[in-house]
């Protein structure tokens, strides 16, 4: 379905191997997607993925997650490089808003966009820090595979730290092929849980959702034996100033700062229970 035509500029609804040549692009520009997050992310609203195509040619992509109408989460935001600053971007925006019709939306604005996405309402609340480093891991004996866990017992725990239900999404994350999830149950209450997936370079934590920092450090050190010496990518709350000296503790150092912004009010959840998001692309 074609939502737009102007000029030979067409933004239409993305078929998932769209999303494979947007993640293409996400590559090219540094982002380092998860080798799985064509599915991982396809799932969490399927008609949000938009692409835009110029005499056919794709060269633009948005999506917008609709998780909850108070929760509408904007990502995957590009123009190629070689159609910058020709009106393909803003066009692509605006048939993004269509599908919310002026509900409240949050986002993740890398540092030099913070002034362009405020011009459209969007106020900052805090940053996310990307930290890097390499972590020799070990598993505690109280660390459970997350698959054993039960399923809506992790989806009501995960809604706590994360503004939607998202069991559709949560499903198909735990059981990417390329990655690890564990959680720790304690009286059987879940009090933590993450999950660790395969990037382009290395590998990307997120969750990482905990009680206090002593789990979260259990649930970090489990899911780094997942990546064999490889490098750990982990985007970090900066309000949670116990998750930011957890990851430094490790000798992890920030290499990328992007802010989170919101149309309405941030969502009233426990930051510092939040010890990594799950994906500063999706919310």
């Amino acid at each position: 379905m074609t939502i737009t035509t102007e000029d030979n500029f067409q933004v239409c609804p993305m078929t998932k191997d769209d999303l494979k040549i947007v993640l293409s692009w996400e590559v090219s520009e540094g982002f380092n997607p998860g080798i799985d997050d064509a599915d991982n992310f396809y799932i969490a609203d399927p008609g949000g993925f938009l692409i835009g195509k110029f005499n056919g040619k794709p060269i633009s992509c948005i999506a917008v997650v609709r998780y909850h109408p108070q929760f509408n989460f904007i990502g995957h935001y590009i123009v190629k490089a070689e159609e910058r600053k020709k009106g393909f971007g803003l066009k692509t925006w605006q048939e993004a808003w269509k599908l919310i019709d002026g509900q409240p939306a949050a986002l993740n604005a890398v540092l030099e966009q913070v002034n362009n996405y405020q011009k459209f309402g969007f106020k900052p609340a805090h940053a996310n820090f990307r930290y890097q480093g390499i972590i020799v891991g070990t598993i505690s004996p109280d660390v459970r595979d997350l698959k054993s866990i039960d399923f809506e017992q992790l989806c009501c725990y995960d809604r706590q730290y994360f503004p939607s239900h998202r069991s559709d999404f949560i499903s198909t994350w735990i059981n990417q092929p390329h990655g690890q999830g564990y959680a720790i149950i304690n009286d059987s209450d879940l009090v933590g849980y993450g999950v660790i997936r395969k990037a382009t370079d290395g590998f990307r934590i997120g969750p990482i959702f905990a009680e206090n920092e002593n789990i979260a450090e259990k649930l970090l050190l489990a899911l780094a034996t997942y990546t064999e010496g490889s490098p750990i990518y982990v985007d970090v709350p900066n309000i949670n100033k116990s998750a930011i000296l957890l990851f430094e503790n490790y000798q992890m150092s920030p290499i990328l700062e992007c802010i989170a912004m919101y149309t309405a009010e941030p969502p009233n959840i426990d930051w510092q229970k939040v010890f990594a998001v799950t994906s500063v692309e999706l919310g």
